[in-house]
């Protein structure tokens, strides 16, 4: 990596904070937004088995409704859009696609792929539901930090929230039984700088050995 782009990301990183006061005029357009997440989905998961979905919610009314199940956070209603980030307990049922897709794509032969399908097939259905949703909590934690860096890298802001009501917001918006809500991300053009924080230094909490 260059000097030049190692300074970009490390700006990126350094200037992202999570903005809770939006422009409400400000609109991001449904292309943009799938642009970022397509950068965000490239992030790694278990098995690549990409156990994350995402419902956007950029309708002005349904953000107001969505407010109300998200303890009444100002940013659900003002930012352009609110990303809720589902995780999938049933990612074994993607296993076929992806390493299929793998093959397609030639970054693996047939033996492989065949290969592949069969050990996640005997692992991943047989694993128990608490393992498989900490799996799934686990790379939609991946995606999600993915998805921030990928926003503050085209100028937007974003805010993740787990404070929301998970069950009325399933009821809401019919969320199957295979997905778990997981956290919702405000995204829009800051109407206010963010709250800066310290971090504990790093010294406190690295131990090479």
């Amino acid at each position: 990596m260059s000097t030049t782009m190692a300074q970009t990301f490390s700006d990126i990183i350094r200037e992202r904070h999570s903005v809770r006061k939006y422009d409400p005029t400000f609109k991001i357009s449904r292309d943009e937004i799938e642009d970022i997440l397509n950068d965000a989905i490239l992030a790694p998961s278990s098995s690549n088995l990409q156990p994350w979905r995402f419902i956007v919610i950029d309708d002005q009314e349904t953000k107001k409704e969505l407010r109300l199940i998200a303890n009444n956070q100002e940013q659900v209603e003002t930012s352009s859009a609110v990303i809720a980030v589902l995780g999938d307990k049933e990612m074994y049922r993607n296993i076929e696609k992806v390493y299929r897709s793998n093959y397609e794509a030639g970054y693996m032969d047939e033996a492989t792929m065949q290969l592949m399908i069969e050990n996640s097939n005997r692992l991943y259905p047989n694993v128990p539901e608490e393992i498989r949703k900490s799996i799934a909590a686990f790379d939609t934690g991946l995606v999600s930090m993915q998805l921030m860096l990928a926003a503050k890298a085209k100028g937007y802001d974003t805010v993740p929230m787990g404070g929301f009501d998970k069950q009325k917001f399933t009821e809401k918006f019919q969320v199957s039984d295979r997905y778990m809500p997981m956290l919702l991300l405000a995204l829009g053009k800051a109407a206010a700088p963010a709250h800066k924080t310290t971090r504990i230094p790093l010294k406190d909490i690295v131990d090479f050995i």
